[in-house]
């Protein structure tokens, strides 16, 4: 399985294991099946999922509404949907973790 598939409606579904609290917010690579991300924001009041919303929408050149968390939203495993974006999976990859 891979950290990103496209559902039916061409909406992307991404895989991402979350680690907030880091020094900078950076794409890391893969952790298992889920692309891992460090946060700089930290893990109170919602702090470090809206930072991963901006950042997944400014990656994807999308509006925040087109970023949504679908499961996980208070775990570090999140599967998050890109409704309808312009760019694929590419803009996330690192070195070792586009398939």
């Amino acid at each position: 399985m891979s950290w990103y598939q496209y559902d039916s409606n061409s909406n992307l579904i991404l895989a991402l294991y979350i680690q907030p609290g880091a020094k900078h917010t950076e794409l890391v690579g893969l952790h298992g099946n889920a692309l891992k991300i460090k946060l700089s924001a930290p893990p109170v009041e919602g702090k470090a999922n809206k930072a991963l919303l901006k950042f997944l929408a400014e990656r994807f050149q999308v509006s925040l509404r087109q970023v949504s968390i679908k499961q996980g939203a208070q775990s570090r495993y999140k599967i998050v949907e890109i409704y309808q974006p312009s760019l694929g999976p590419q803009v996330l990859s690192t070195d070792d973790c586009l398939e």
